[in-house]
């Protein structure tokens, strides 16, 4: 299989199993599947234990139904007598797309998904010249995650049952820089040009290359191919295809789940212990006593690691080995009548952060309000200074055309495996980082919400996302003036931190905590960093959230957000259709509001600055704006 570094993060996301990477020697590739991981390129799996990968993350298992998550492997290169545990282990990718063709004659041929190496050109090899074939710059892909090859033979035939003895077919460029200037042709046979390929209905029900530009025949649908699973058989689809350039950003959208750490034990000590337990390489050991019936005790921790653990008691020892052993911590807190799963997650970090904590993975100092200026502090009804956090990234599925979807978590990871083993397990990764957390004040907020014309404002909004949501089958959820409010002050703090505390925008990330429910709302946006490399903890984050230094960048940032490069017509897009992806944003735009992509959970949709600071002529519709003058 193809060779080329990657980094253990990057195996999460961007380039996880079925996403298409190209490598330094120009080859494209796309990453196998969950079962070819832990494996030897021969396919074997000795002197392989994955427990050593083991890490476990209490509150995402039970959310994504696992029992635990793996590190993507690393690859080890050591040199002794006997061969090294875990030793040599690569993440396999798979030569895709398996089209080729010669950039001198055109001739095009399909060759294996295990092909490595350059591939000479026979015809031109035979006349004597030396040329090597490359891969075709297109593939084919439904909206429900499968990709193939371009069907070029279905294409150029206009048939989705062409004939079975094929003359030799090349592509060629017929000059200009648009798909109608390529061709693909056949010896002796027809010929037609690429025009069309990816033409596609909004909603993705309909695509010119499912019909083939001639709707008197049979559609050509989706088979199912699933090739980074290392299988050419199709499981079945029927969801219309579409053509792409392989490299094109929606080919692959990593569905990522996220969560804080947060402690199982409200003893400091004991909770301590337990992050030992859950890591490796005492983890290892831990799963290795369990899948052999023996209960881990004291006596087995200190004779193996005793460095480790000599610091803790036994008392404390054992109270975090029935912890981790019995799963204990996970209805620490009661659900909340009325939240959906992503809510109620999501609330035990918010319950967390407006707490102090000293933990070994969470460092929580909520600030006083009253060191802060009079006309700040009235705004917000918390703000935590997160010294330290852990952050795990979970890799549960990913999705195609589209960034989101409303298939069942289950569904979703079987994409990433061809069986599902006995133990259920996911690839993830843990960063460490920093953060602000604040929280609005509740009663200013819904005095704001009841305001007239807050609800006018953002209606074209989110009946456009209600409309999107239900034609591309996206998971159900509310959003409403709270959530796009909460939104855009992430964005703003964001950009304006970026100048202020020497992060770049792309090491920040925002996590909103919204809820409207009357009994137990949510209000709060946290602000935080959590990178592989020394970006993560800096310690910048935290000190702008001081008194004496918070609000000056919150009055910065709000300043900023009062004009755009781009106004009058950026504020005024709000109310003629939209701007944006999807037309899913109202005042904001590359010059005021957005981020880039990794910083933001919704793809920098759902943003407008009109409620942070009110439109043109009507300042009273901005929250920030209405709650400083009362």
């Amino acid at each position: 299989m193809p060779r080329g570094p990657v980094r253990r993060g990057q195996l999460i996301s961007p380039f996880g199993p079925g996403a298409m990477m190209i490598l330094p020697d120009g080859v494209s590739v796309i990453g196998a599947g969950l079962d070819h991981w832990f494996k030897h390129e021969s396919g074997g799996t000795e002197n392989i234990d994955p427990r050593e990968y083991q890490v476990d993350e209490w509150r995402l298992a039970s959310r994504l139904n696992v029992n635990h998550f793996y590190l993507p492997p690393d690859h080890r290169r050591i040199r002794r007598p006997a061969p090294p545990t875990n030793g040599y282990l690569t993440v396999p990718f798979l030569r895709f797309p398996q089209w080729h063709y010669c950039t001198r004659c055109g001739l095009m041929r399909r060759v294996p998904l295990v092909t490595k190496g350059r591939i000479k050109c026979a015809e031109c090899e035979g006349r004597g010249w030396t040329r090597y074939i490359v891969q075709v710059p297109f593939v084919a892909m439904c909206d429900a995650g499968h990709i193939q090859d371009f069907p070029w033979v279905e294409w150029v035939y206009q048939t989705a049952n062409p004939p079975q003895n094929l003359h030799p077919m090349r592509l060629v460029s017929t000059g200009g820089m648009t798909l109608a200037g390529q061709k693909v042709k056949v010896d002796g046979g027809p010929e037609r040009t690429l025009a069309g390929i990816t033409n596609a209905s909004p909603d993705g029900n309909d695509t010119d290359l499912s019909r083939l530009l001639d709707s008197s025949r049979a559609p050509y649908l989706c088979p199912g191919h699933r090739p980074w699973l290392g299988t050419e058989e199709g499981e079945g689809c029927g969801r219309p295809l579409r053509g792409t350039l392989r490299s094109a950003a929606n080919v692959y959208f990593a569905q990522i789940h996220t969560s804080i750490y947060l402690p199982r034990s409200e003893d400091t000590t004991v909770a301590e212990v337990i992050s030992l337990l859950e890591q490796p390489p005492i983890s290892t050991f831990v799963g290795i006593l369990r899948s052999a019936a023996v209960v881990p005790v004291p006596a087995n921790l200190r004779a193996q690691f005793h460095e480790l653990v000599h610091g803790y008691t036994d008392r404390q020892l054992e109270q975090a080995i029935t912890t981790v052993c019995s799963g204990a911590g996970q209805q620490q807190r009661q659900p909340t009548v009325g939240d959906d799963a992503e809510t109620g997650f999501r609330r035990q970090e918010y319950d967390t952060l407006v707490t102090a904590a000293d933990f070994d993975q969470l460092v929580l100092r909520p600030a006083n309000l009253s060191q802060y200026a009079p006309d700040f502090s009235r705004l917000f009804s918390h703000v935590t200074l997160v010294h330290k956090l852990r952050e795990t990234r979970a890799l549960t599925g990913f999705t195609r055309v589209f960034a989101d979807t409303d298939r069942d978590l289950a569904s979703q990871q079987a994409m990433l495996r061809l069986t599902m083993p006995a133990e259920r397990w996911l690839p993830a990764y843990m960063v460490f980082g920093e953060g602000i957390f604040l929280a609005l004040n509740e009663q200013l907020l819904r005095q704001w919400e009841s305001s007239p014309g807050i609800q006018d404002r953002v209606a074209p909004l989110l009946t456009r996302y209600l409309a999107l949501r239900q034609a591309r089958h996206l998971r159900a959820r509310h959003v409403g003036p709270r959530y796009v409010l909460l939104h855009t002050l992430a964005h703003l703090l964001i950009n304006r931190l970026t100048y202020e505390c020497g992060y770049s925008s792309a090491a920040l990330r925002e996590r909103l905590y919204v809820s409207e429910n009357p009994d137990a709302p949510m209000a709060g946006v946290l602000v935080y960093t959590a990178a592989g490399d020394a970006e993560g903890t800096l310690g910048g984050l935290v000190r702008m959230g001081r008194p004496g230094r918070l609000e000056p960048l919150m009055d910065r940032a709000l300043a900023a957000a009062q004009w755009c490069s781009a106004d009058p017509v950026c504020m005024e897009m709000g109310q003629s259709g939209g701007q944006g992806p999807d037309s899913l944003n109202l005042a904001a735009c590359h010059g005021c509001c957005l981020v880039p992509e990794t910083a933001c959970e919704e793809f920098n949709r759902l943003l407008d600055r009109g409620l942070i600071i009110g439109p043109f002529g009507n300042p009273e519709l901005g929250f920030f704006s209405r709650a400083r003058e009362g």
